[in-house]
Parts: structure tokens; C-alpha cells; sequence
């Protein structure tokens, strides 16, 4: 999966009108964009085609609408941040297709930004329907997808379009593309995936493709105690599905097949109650007590997951160790994160991580900043981990 996709450095956008699809579903509170993580990814996109001369045509969806307008999921709350973080005017049209759209793309200049309504206030968007991809198509004359987010998604503006017009990657979509390449696609050995959340049946395509692909898995969160479980020790009242015992253990024979080294903590943070700065001591996993409830990874597991990092060449990380969210359970994903972290720093790993409650634990541990690539995106990232065929990105290949 070597650059198969046609990138910027493929067109020349001067004079151009360019329907530029990027993701703008920010969190938002009080009317105010709380987390701008995903407009500043857009950012150097949006400058290059309008340095170069481009009309920028904006192309976004926001919240769920269910295919009608209605003011909560408008994108004009999000056209004021997008112009505060781009110091660039940027103008709005109250529609994506029709008058609005086209009076509004036939007052632009070169070099103009322009932001359309939500994409999601017409069925036709995640229908991907021809007549609305036809509609957006009028207003450009190139596409570009800068939103990876959303490849996952057979919708107009993220897959249709790339039909109907020359389709090109923007400059975030590519930086995932290539760090994702570099990750599952051509990695260097020994890889390591850190496998964390709470349930094994959100993630059973994910685990049934890395034991192909990884030399360590690591589990950990509430997926670890179902292994746990699975081996036969006592997880007091821990979260764990129960059903899923059996395919468990077909994971783990899996691997063995594969000669995947499945890793499950030693040692577990338990409490008796779920709540910030509970009483917490460490157990071996042996010794569970019936009232007990696994929260977190021990140290003897950190420091085992650590000594095989120092052996790591490339690392995938989709999911905490345990409930980081409330302290003090998240002192073994910030331990693990900090030391990946570092390896990173020194140039020993390649360290790629994704999924919203990751990008959430390594922040808060102060360790994002130096992985080799954060992906924002959620179910895209999840989807591609697992094998999948992404319909935004095989849109763009060449």
C-alpha cells in the first residue's frame, strides 16, 4: 500500500473551484467548540489550495440531522472558530447544493474559503445518492478528501464525489494514509498492538486480524478479564462477558497458530467500589477476590509490557488498560504511554495510535505530543485495524 492515492503534489488548483470534504464535527459546549483537534488537522489543507490560487468549497457534515435542516446541527456555529483558527475570511452558504450554493461559489475569488451548510441536511448524503452527488458536483471542479474520519462511509461527499470529479487526498487524509501504511501495511519488526476498552464484541475483527500481523498482543481493560476468565481465574466483579469465554480461547489459539504472543496482565489494580480515589491495592491475578473488581493493569504487568517494548520496533494502540478516566486507574495506561513515549523520541519505535478514548488517555498522560501519529479518527481507524476496505480512501487510488 505504497502511495497509490493521488495527493495534492498531483494537480494544480489555481483558478480551481475545490470541493474540499473535511471533518468539522466538533465537540461543542455553550455554543462554543470545545475540542478544535479536528479543524486544526484541516488547517495547512485549506491554506496550501487557497495559497495556490484554489477556491476552497468546504464540505462537511455535523451532528445527526436525519436528512433535514434544523438549527442545533447547523455548521455556521462552527464557521466562526474555522476563520478565528485560520485567519482567513471565511463566508457560508445556507445550503450545500442549490441557489444558496452556487450564488454563494459564483461570488468567490481565487484564493476565497467558503464553508456549505451540513452535507447531513439532505437524505441524499448518507443515502450516497447519484441525483445529490450530481447536485454537489456542479460547484467543483475537483475533489479533494481531507477526511479520513469519515472514509469508513459510502456517503456522498466522502465517496460519490471521488467518482464524478478528478479525486485527490488532502494533506491530513495523506499523513494518515502514510502513518497507517507504515504501521499494519509495511511495519518493521517486531510490532506490538495494545488492545484496551471495555468488550471483546466491539473488537473481535480487530483481534482475529492482528494475531496475523503482530508479533506481542496486548489486552488489556475489560476485554482482559474475559482472557482472564477464559484461563479459568476468578475475576470477583469485574466487567466481563461471559458468553464470549469460548471465543476467547479460539483467539488465543489463534495466535498461538500464528506465533502471536497474546499478553495478559500478571498482576491488577482492584477495588471494591468504582470511584475516583477508591481504596486500591495491587493482587496477583491469581488471587481475585469475589468482591473485588479489576480497574487497572498491576506494575509487575506494566513493567512487562515495558520490557517488551524496549524489544519493539512498531507499535498500533487502540483502547486504555483500564478505567483512565478516574484515578487511580489510570496510572498503567499512563505508565505504558509515557515509556512509548520516550522509545518514540529516541527514534526506536514508530508509534501510532487511534480511537477517541486513546487519544483522551494519552493526552492526559502527557505523551500524544510524542507518539509518531494520532489519528482522530474513531470507527475509520477501527475499521482499517481490522482489515477493512475503507470506501473514502479506495475512492482516491489511483
Amino acid at each position: 500500500m505504497t502511495k497509490s492515492f493521488r495527493t495534492l503534489d498531483d494537480v494544480n488548483v489555481h483558478g480551481k473551484r475545490v470541493l474540499l470534504r473535511v471533518d468539522l464535527n466538533v465537540p461543542m459546549e455553550e455554543g462554543r467548540v470545545s475540542d478544535a483537534t479536528r479543524i486544526e488537522r484541516v488547517l495547512p489543507t485549506i491554506n496550501e489550495i487557497a495559497d495556490k490560487g484554489g477556491k476552497v468549497i468546504l464540505l462537511a457534515h455535523f451532528g445527526r440531522p436525519k436528512g433535514a435542516p434544523n438549527e442545533e446541527d447547523s455548521l455556521r456555529l462552527v464557521a466562526s472558530a474555522l476563520e478565528d483558527m485560520l485567519k482567513r475570511p471565511v463566508a457560508f452558504a445556507s445550503d450545500c447544493i442549490g441557489a444558496p450554493a452556487a450564488q454563494a461559489v459564483a461570488a468567490m475569488k481565487d484564493g476565497d474559503v467558503l464553508l456549505l451548510e451540513n452535507t447531513r441536511f439532505h437524505k441524499g448524503e448518507e443515502k450516497n445518492d447519484a441525483g445529490f452527488v450530481e447536485e454537489l458536483a456542479k460547484n467543483g471542479d475537483i475533489f479533494v478528501n481531507d477526511a479520513f474520519s469519515a472514509a469508513h462511509r459510502a456517503h456522498a461527499s466522502t465517496e460519490g464525489l471521488a467518482h464524478k470529479l478528478p479525486a485527490f487526498a488532502g494533506r491530513s487524509m495523506q499523513a494518515e494514509l502514510e502513518a497507517l501504511n507504515k504501521a499494519l501495511g509495511a511495519p518493521q519488526h517486531p510490532v506490538m498492538a495494545v488492545v484496551g476498552g471495555a468488550k471483546i464484541s466491539t473488537k473481535l475483527d480487530l483481534l482475529g486480524n492482528l494475531v496475523a500481523k503482530v508479533e506481542y498482543l496486548v489486552i488489556g481493560g475489560g476485554m482482559a478479564n474475559t482472557f482472564l476468565a477464559a484461563q479459568g481465574k476468578a475475576v470477583g466483579k469485574s466487567l466481563c462477558e461471559k458468553n464470549l469465554l469460548d471465543t476467547a480461547r479460539a483467539i488465543m489459539d489463534k495466535a498461538k497458530t500464528a506465533g502471536c504472543e497474546i499478553v495478559l496482565p500478571e498482576d491488577v489494580t482492584v477495588a471494591q467500589k468504582f470511584e475516583a480515589h477508591a481504596t486500591a491495592h495491587f493482587v496477583a491475578v491469581d488471587h481475585v477476590g469475589a468482591d473485588d473488581m479489576i480497574l487497572d493493569v498491576g506494575p509487575k504487568a506494566v513493567a512487562h509490557v515495558e520490557s517488551l517494548l524496549a524489544k519493539t520496533r512498531t507499535l498500533v494502540w487502540n483502547g486504555p488498560f483500564g478505567a483512565f478516566e478516574t484515578p487511580p486507574f489510570d496510572e498503567g495506561t499512563s505508565a505504558v504511554a509515557q515509556t512509548a513515549a520516550r522509545l518514540t523520541r529516541e527514534g526506536k519505535l514508530l508509534s501510532v495510535a487511534g480511537g477517541g478514548d486513546t487519544v483522551s488517555a494519552l493526552n492526559q498522560a502527557g505523551a500524544a505530543a510524542d507518539f509518531t501519529y494520532v489519528s482522530t479518527a474513531g470507527g475509520a481507524f477501527l475499521e482499517w485495524l481490522e482489515g477493512k476496505e475503507l470506501p473514502g480512501v479506495k475512492a482516491l487510488e489511483k
